[in-house]
C-alpha cells in the first residue's frame, strides 16, 4: 500500500539534489531509485515529484522524467527540485539527550524514556529519537529511518538496538525477523493474577475493527493480521494489581498490551487498552528491561539490563509488590 499523500509548498525554499544512479540500482524502477537515494523522504513522495514535473534527466540524454515505473540505468544523472513537506523537514538534528548504554562502530544501545516518540509522524514531527540520532551521529543520515531497525511505543521505556552502518542495520532487520533479538519486559497490569504464573499465550493481533486506533486479538481465519507469540511469568501479585515479565517471540504492533488486555490483565495506565482506570501512573506501566542478541558483525553474544525508571519503581512501592 502506498505512503499517504504529502503537500508539497511552492516557494523560495527548493533544494536540488544532484542524483547518479549506481550499479546497485541498475534496472530498478526509477520511484523506488528516488526513495533509496533520498532516504529522508518516502516512496509516494517521489511519485509526487515526478509528476509534477521535479525530476530531469541530465546525462546521458537530458530530458524531463514523469514515469514512475521508468527503469534507471547505471551512470546516469539526475536533478531533483526538492520542496519541503512536514515530513522532509521531520529529518532534522536536534540536541535531545540520550542515555547510551553500548555503543561501538557498528551499532548503539539506547535505554530510552517513556514519553520519548522513535520516529516522525503526524503530530510529532519533531523531537524524537530519530531527531536526536542524526544531532549524535550525523553519519546516521545516510541510512533508512537512521538506522532504527525496531521501535517501542511512545509511551513505553527502555533498550533499543539502533545501527549504525547499513551492514548491520540490514543484519539486525535480519535477525529480528529470525527471532534472534530476544525482548523481555516488566509489565505492571491490573487484578490478581490467577492460575499457572507461567503463560503463553499465541493469539493472532490484527487492526481492531471497531476503533483503528487499536490493535485486537483476531481470529485469522476470518480477519487480516498476524500470528503472535508472547510468554507471562507472573512475579508477584496482589488484589489490585500484577508484577510480569513479558517475553516477545513475535514483534506486532501493541503485542505485549493486547495480549495481557485479552487474558483479563490490561496494564496499570494503560488508557487505550484498559480504559480510565489509573494507580497512579500516566502512561502504560511498560518497560523494556532486557535486550539480547549476537552481534551482527562480530558475532559476539551481547546483553543488556535497563533498571526500572522511578516512575515504575514508584507504582511497585504503592502497590506493594515486590520487585525483581
Amino acid at each position: 500500500m502506498p505512503d499517504e499523500h504529502v503537500d508539497l509548498v511552492d516557494g523560495p525554499e527548493i533544494e536540488w539534489r544532484e542524483l547518479d544512479i549506481p550499479t546497485t540500482l541498475h534496472g530498478e524502477r526509477l520511484d523506488r531509485a528516488l526513495a533509496l537515494l533520498l532516504p529522508e523522504f518516502s516512496r509516494s513522495y517521489s511519485q509526487q515529484l515526478l509528476a509534477e514535473g521535479c525530476v530531469t534527466c541530465v546525462m546521458p540524454t537530458p530530458r524531463e522524467v514523469t514515469k514512475a515505473s521508468s527503469k534507471v540505468r547505471m551512470g546516469e544523472r539526475y536533478h531533483v527540485a526538492l520542496r519541503p513537506t512536514p515530513q522532509s523537514q521531520a529529518f532534522k538534528p536536534e540536541d535531545i539527550a540520550l542515555d547510551v548504554v553500548y555503543e561501538d562502530d557498528d551499532l548503539r544501545i539506547l535505554n530510552k524514556p517513556a514519553g520519548l516518540v522513535v520516529h516522525p509522524a503526524p503530530g510529532n514531527w519533531s523531537g524524537t529519537l530519530l531527531n536526536g540520532l542524526l544531532a549524535l551521529d550525523p553519519q546516521a543520515v545516510m541510512l533508512p529511518r537512521a538506522g532504527i531497525v525496531h521501535r517501542l511505543d511512545k509511551d513505553t521505556s527502555g533498550l533499543m538496538v539502533v545501527a549504525r552502518t547499513r551492514r548491520c542495520m540490514d543484519a539486525l532487520v535480519e535477525q529480528i525477523a529470525a527471532r534472534d533479538v530476544h525482548r523481555e519486559y516488566l509489565a505492571v497490569a491490573y487484578r490478581k493474577w490467577n492460575g499457572n504464573p507461567n503463560r503463553d499465550v499465541v493469539a493472532g493481533i490484527g487492526r481492531d475493527y471497531r476503533n483503528r486506533l487499536r490493535m485486537a486479538v483476531v481470529d485469522l481465519e476470518r480477519l487480516p493480521g498476524k500470528e503472535a507469540h508472547t510468554t507471562f511469568d507472573c512475579l508477584a501479585s496482589q488484589e489490585e494489581a500484577c508484577l510480569v515479565q513479558c517475553t516477545l517471540h513475535t514483534g506486532r504492533t501493541h503485542q505485549i498490551r493486547v495480549h495481557m488486555a485479552h487474558i483479563g490483565h490490561p496494564l496499570v495506565g494503560d488508557s487505550l487498552y484498559a480504559g480510565p482506570m489509573t494507580l497512579g501512573i500516566d502512561r502504560q506501566a511498560l518497560h523494556a528491561f532486557r535486550l539480547s542478541f549476537e552481534h551482527p558483525i562480530t558475532g559476539k553474544a551481547l546483553s543488556f539490563e535497563a533498571p526500572l525508571p522511578a516512575d515504575m519503581v514508584a507504582l511497585l512501592d504503592a502497590l506493594a509488590l515486590k520487585k525483581p
